[in-house]
């Protein structure tokens, strides 16, 4: 029997079958609730904390520290160009899925990936957002672009890789579809 590669692109591969080994017998591992806060600062600028998540009903233990973010607006925009802004970063968590997406499923397939860059953009009117007729408030189209090298992988295991990381990315299918979203607000 051959030996299968322990990592690949960074990707420890039996870690991989085994999760997923494990998510097809319970699928309950398979479930997460992620979480994130946001705290107004001053103008438009945010800071955001992501700590922690729940996975299969219990939270998840495995970060001691959040990841701190800062989010703002560019000056056209009223702000100080203190960090991104909220769309920007819809787009980065596109490109993160994709890069994830690839490397984890190349390194599944057996597939060396030595460079990847994702490149996301998106077109969006304000105008809705101000309080002005216009379309939607979200983008209207978004455009992600993928430059891949491997070694090893023809031209069509790589577009078949691409379609396959569009068809199973979590972010993709959010932006794709519908998603019921519910707002609360508590008076303090």
């Amino acid at each position: 029997m051959e030996a299968v590669d322990t990592v690949r692109n960074g990707i420890d591969v039996r870690q991989l079958v085994e999760t997923i080994g494990a998510v097809k017998t319970d699928e309950s591992l398979g479930r997460f609730t992620f979480k994130a806060s946001s705290t107004w600062r001053e103008g438009t600028r945010n800071s955001g904390q992501i700590l922690g998540f729940v996975h299969a009903g219990a939270p998840d233990t495995t970060r001691s520290v959040p990841f701190t973010l800062e989010g703002d607006e560019p000056p056209v925009l009223l702000g100080n160009n203190a960090g991104p802004n909220a769309v920007e970063l819809l787009l980065q968590a596109l490109g993160f899925c994709y890069g994830v997406g690839y490397v984890a499923n190349a390194a599944a397939q057996g597939i060396d990936i030595t460079s990847l860059e994702i490149e996301v953009e998106g077109d969006l009117d304000v105008r809705s957002f101000l309080g002005l007729q216009g379309p939607r408030a979200g983008f209207t189209g978004i455009r992600a672009k993928a430059k891949v090298s491997s070694p090893n992988a023809s031209e069509a295991q790589l577009q078949d890789l691409c379609r396959y990381v569009q068809d199973t990315s979590p972010v993709r299918d959010c932006l794709a579809n519908p998603v019921a979203v519910k707002t609360v607000l508590e008076i303090v």
